[in-house]
């Protein structure tokens, strides 16, 4: 196997820490865990106090996994298979998915592994690229040339990593219906799902849609919970999801005790958390709406319909990496180049989850304006 170098998480890592402002981030406004437990049930709150340290059951608590049932309609916990993350949960799938001679249609831009792990376990990978002039909407006749005979899976990301944008109702059942009838697997990452902006509206995860859906979801993004480390995926076929356990069992073997209880109480409440995350995401797309008409001149981009992150367009003359690394150095904002995404176009990646998002915007703005 090669890892080619992972470029966002490589770039982040060398700068996310020492940043004053993080205004790239993709996700949520996070949770103390004082806060998280002021939610917990009663019995919830004894369950943590009395929590015995050790093996839990490697597909998840069965607690945890009937509580993620609750946001796959007509799905059990039998279709649940938990992960440490939802990196190890695309790792683990793909390595059942693809080998020698398989083949594979990603969307891209997106987040590298959805494109390189396939590749990484030795399938071909058709690109399909997404436009800004279609909206960030895959093409579908592109999708539909590039099937192959040995093509395994569709992967798609809605609300979609960096641009915010959706699937729409008739693109989402034309992959679905593509995928029922080669069957082919649709993998959809759902990371972002249940968070953005009130307007919103929100159709039935894939997994319950369809048999050939495998939906990805994790506690780091809509919830704000990423130091928990705990994502999931879920599936209507049982079989697949047992294979992709035993490549579990190479891997973490089984989560953290105290983070899947966490989890139980942070999915209990999660109207709670969504509504204040939501509410977060809101009042701070208000202030870029205002910033990106003060500035339509300049910046460009198509107003996210979910999740808490945008591709923004920048028609200035000055290199994108030029002017995030001066940008960080100036005033402690962070933003992402498009470039980590393997993007030509000039392009950045913007935060919209964390309540000190309108500081860190003010601060880019007087830094732009200062030219």
């Amino acid at each position: 196997m090669h890892f080619p170098e992972f470029k966002l998480e490589t770039y982040l890592s060398r700068r996310e820490f020492s940043a004053a402002y993080l205004l790239c981030c993709s996700d949520a406004e996070t949770w103390t865990l004082s806060e998280l437990l002021k939610l917990a049930s009663p019995e919830l709150q004894q369950r943590w106090e009395a929590l015995p340290l050790g093996y839990d059951i490697p597909s998840g608590n069965a607690t945890l996994r009937e509580t993620i049932a609750q946001l796959y309609p007509g799905l059990g916990p039998e279709n649940i298979l938990c992960f440490a993350g939802a990196e190890e949960g695309i790792f683990c799938t793909f390595s059942r998915l693809f080998g020698d001679n398989t083949h594979a249609i990603a969307l891209s831009p997106c987040y590298q592994s959805l494109r390189d792990l396939p590749k990484t376990f030795g399938a071909q990978v058709t690109d399909i690229a997404l436009r800004f002039e279609d909206q960030w909407q895959p093409d579908l006749e592109a999708i539909r040339a590039a099937i192959r005979p040995d093509t395994q899976a569709i992967i798609v990301n809605s609300p979609h990593n960096p641009t915010g944008t959706m699937l729409s109702k008739e693109n989402e059942q034309a992959l679905i219906n593509l995928c029922e009838e080669h069957g082919l697997t649709l993998f959809a990452d759902e990371v972002y799902r249940l968070l953005g902006p009130k307007t919103t509206e929100w159709r039935a995860p894939i997994a319950s849609q369809t048999g050939a859906g495998i939906s990805l979801g994790v506690m780091s993004k809509s919830y704000g919970l990423a130091g928990l480390r705990v994502g999931w995926i879920a599936s209507q076929n049982i079989e697949l999801l047992h294979a992709i356990e035993q490549t579990k069992y190479y891997t973490s073997i089984c989560n953290s005790v105290p983070s899947e209880l966490l989890s139980c109480i942070a999915l209990e409440a999660r109207d709670t958390i969504l509504a204040r995350n939501g509410n977060i995401v809101d009042h701070n797309l208000s202030l870029l709406d205002s910033f990106m008409e003060r500035h339509a001149e300049r910046f460009s981009w198509v107003r996210p319909e979910g999740g808490c992150c945008g591709l923004v367009q920048d028609h200035g003359k000055e290199n994108v990496e030029t002017l995030a690394d001066e940008l960080l150095k100036a005033t402690g904002v962070l933003i992402m180049p498009g470039s980590v995404y393997d993007l030509t176009s000039n392009t950045f990646r913007i935060g919209f989850g964390r309540k000190n998002m309108p500081e860190a915007l003010e601060h880019f703005e007087s830094f732009i304006l200062k030219g």
